[in-house]
């Protein structure tokens, strides 16, 4: 999909809404001249007729109408606020029944993905070829950020308009797709390369290792309980947080295999498990955002959590499944094999994207926000581990205070991206004027109207997952501890939504398409952000007498 900027640096999506709130605030007497009016006018003006001053009359007295003069202005006052509240209202309702539901959702998600992730370090492939571990936090993160920036991309696509015509709507999804799996394999081959660099730069030191690619992996991933692990006597071995909680300690870690043969068994898993998780994501997404177009619903508060959360859940599963039918044939020209035919199929999938001229310019973009993500990430784990280690429900609390206002932040983000390329194609006469009933994109919203619906939004979800936590004993924590972690919690969702805002903004302003650059940043920096306010959180506890819980110091 192209990228429009607009003519004046200003704020389009604003301009577009007060010209929205203009035409819905005109009555039948506040038109002003028709065109009748004005072709009689042009009459009377040419046969000298004194109907010139009817028709100036007529003009002035829409004029004042309009402005409020002549002890009118309180009427068009009222008005104009009923006709924005009556305006306003609907879209606000809509964003909350969209976008909660899918918050509390991707939540849980978060927390079945650390599960899992505990579940597959134990078996066999992992416990044989460390480096598999060690691939993980970095094939989902860049993975995951990949089926994000798809979502915003296509929600902003649908949202324009560009979805609606049948053949360049199957044009853009198949050039998306084609695009997707170009990423997935190199994001996977890059994981490859750093995990052959990192058995290479510590030979021999296996089990540190483990610890520390799984304390990497606590960047990315949740548990849905600490009771049984983190109470152990090994878990402080590998309770350095950095987002969310890890694995346990491989309790038999296997020989750390250093060479080709090593590398070549991580490739071929790495890019089978990211081409097969690109394929079906991507078609998953693409299915929505399509449905939610055609069913009326703004795709912007859907698709990009629904990314995030299944992003890692999907990539993870087929990483097991991947590593589990490869590592019997490791002495075989098996993993070779998957390994070439993917890069081949990859090559012909990159001649596919540079061919369609709608995909072609992304084939350039979006790299240099996945591997800052990276780097923001990895450095967020060694800042926090110094803090975190010793609280033993940090782990679980990391995931409603991270990874929920990352959530309605890649929301935010998507929203105002759609916005500002509507406001640029509409100025350039591309696509229809938002009065047109074709166009749904979320421009009759201010960004203040849409930052607070989303606060509020969170709070009840926050709530309930909470007290799901508390009722199945996953979580103990005293009542002002609660209180302060809500507290905490707003500030996270309100930093994020200034974070996505102004992100989206300076990358526009600075001709870079938020759709491909923003939410990878803004996930990194709220990792950064969410875990540093949740180490507040618990040293403010302690020092007004809470009970927050210490993780055993043996």
């Amino acid at each position: 999909m192209p990228l429009y900027y607009p003519s004046p640096p200003a704020s389009d999506a604003e301009d577009i809404e007060l010209a929205h709130l203009r035409n819905e605030c005109k009555t039948d007497d506040e038109e002003g001249p028709t065109k009748n009016d004005r072709h009689k006018w042009e009459h009377n003006h040419d046969t000298g007729s004194d109907d010139e001053d009817d028709f100036h009359s007529h003009t002035d007295e829409g004029n004042r109408a309009l402005l409020g003069v002549q002890g009118k202005e309180r009427e068009v006052h009222n008005v104009t606020w009923t006709s924005r509240v009556m305006d306003t209202w609907p879209h606000v309702k809509s964003m909350v029944i969209e976008s909660a539901p899918i918050l509390l959702l991707t939540t849980i998600g978060l927390l079945f993905t650390g599960k899992l992730l505990d579940e597959l370090s134990q078996w066999r492939a992992m416990r044989e070829v460390n480096q598999l571990i060690i691939i993980v936090p970095v094939v989902l993160n860049l993975k995951g950020n990949l089926e994000m920036n798809l979502s915003a991309r296509l929600g902003t696509a649908a949202n324009i308009g560009e979805l609606d015509e049948p053949t360049h709507r199957w044009s853009l999804i198949r050039g998306n797709l084609v695009l997707l799996q170009v990423q997935a394999t190199a994001v996977s081959f890059v994981a490859a390369c750093m995990s052959l660099i990192l058995g290479l730069m510590t030979p021999g030191n296996n089990e540190e290792l483990v610890v520390a690619a799984q304390n990497a992996t606590a960047t990315l991933l949740s548990s849905n309980s600490t009771s049984s692990l983190a109470r152990s006597s090994s878990w402080h071995l590998a309770s350095h947080i950095a987002r969310k909680p890890l694995p346990s300690l491989l309790t038999t870690p296997g020989p750390l295999r250093s060479g080709i043969d090593t590398f070549v068994i991580v490739t071929a898993t790495a890019m089978l498990a990211a081409c097969l998780s690109s394929c079906l994501l991507g078609s998953l997404m693409c299915s929505i955002i399509v449905l939610c177009r055609r069913w009326g619903y703004d795709p912007d508060n859907i698709a990009p959590p629904v990314a995030s959360c299944l992003g890692d859940l999907l990539t993870l599963c087929l990483m097991g499944v991947a590593s589990s039918v490869i590592i019997p044939y490791v002495e075989t020209p098996l993993p070779l094999l998957i390994a070439t035919v993917l890069l081949v199929s990859t090559s012909a999938c990159l001649l596919s994207s540079f061919r369609n001229p709608d995909i072609r310019p992304l084939l350039s973009q979006g790299w240099a926000p996945l591997f800052g993500a990276m780097i923001i990430s990895s450095g967020t784990g060694m800042v926090l581990d110094l803090f975190v280690s010793k609280y033993e429900d940090f782990a679980i609390l990391a995931v409603v205070i991270s990874g929920l206002p990352g959530s309605v932040g890649s929301i935010f983000v998507s929203r105002i991206s759609t916005s500002l390329h509507a406001a640029a194609l509409s100025a350039s006469g591309a696509i229809a004027p938002p009065s047109s009933p074709t166009f749904t994109a979320p421009a009759p919203l201010s960004d203040k109207i849409v930052m607070l619906t989303l606060l509020i939004v969170t709070i009840p979800v926050e709530i309930i997952f909470l007290t799901t936590l508390e009722l199945f004993g996953w979580l103990e924590t005293p009542l002002l501890f609660v209180g302060l972690s809500l507290v905490f919690f707003c500030i996270a969702v309100f930093l994020s939504l200034l974070i996505g805002r102004f992100l989206t903004h300076t990358l526009w302003s600075w001709k870079r398409d938020p759709d491909m650059y923003a939410l990878p940043l803004h996930s990194a920096l709220m990792d950064l952000v969410g875990q540093g306010l949740l180490v507040i959180c618990f040293e403010i506890a302690s020092v007004l007498g809470a009970q927050v819980s210490l993780k055993p110091s043996s």
